[in-house]
């Protein structure tokens, strides 16, 4: 069925596909590739019955170029490079440790629903469902306590001179 429709219709379609990519070849033998494959996933869409062929291949790879336009463009910032990003500062080992002080100095003045939440769920890495059933309380209140915990953390590393 492919290779018919290749044959039939695969030259137009991938002239078609070069005017939706601005002539870039790459990109207009994808959109053909992913066309195709979308017709040998949806056969029904081909029947005659239900129109022309050949507009649904067009039709087809005109919404995956525009698919792949907003993807693009959802991605503005993004930059490609084939250079390394800078290696992570070393970690200081005293720094690590004052941290990790000042975070269970914090929790330790948390309420004790809000602290066993939040140990639950970022420390011992549970999921709500499997938070809800160790502290024996609806999953809902295990969200509104993380939200209402996290909120409170923040607030409290604020009192002891922590910013972001």
């Amino acid at each position: 069925m492919l290779r018919a429709l290749n044959e039939e219709h695969g030259d137009a379609l991938f002239a078609h596909a070069l005017r939706l990519v601005s002539g870039d070849r790459q990109r207009a033998e994808d959109l053909v590739q992913e066309t195709l494959l979308r017709a040998w996933r949806h056969p029904e869409a081909l029947d005659p019955e239900r129109g022309s062929v050949r507009a649904w291949l067009f039709t087809t790879a005109r919404h995956l170029a525009i698919d792949a336009w907003r993807r693009r463009a959802s991605r503005v910032g993004e930059v490609v490079t084939d250079d390394l990003p800078e290696p992570p500062p070393e970690v200081d080992e005293a720094d690590r440790a004052v941290e990790a002080w000042t975070v269970a100095e914090a929790l330790a003045r948390l309420s004790p629903a809000h602290r066993d939440v939040l140990v639950e769920c970022f420390y011992q890495g549970r999921s709500v469902a499997e938070a809800s059933v160790r502290l024996g309380v609806p999953p809902g209140t295990v969200k509104s306590r993380t939200h209402y915990a996290l909120r409170s953390l923040r607030l409290v590393l604020e009192e002891m001179g922590v910013t972001q």
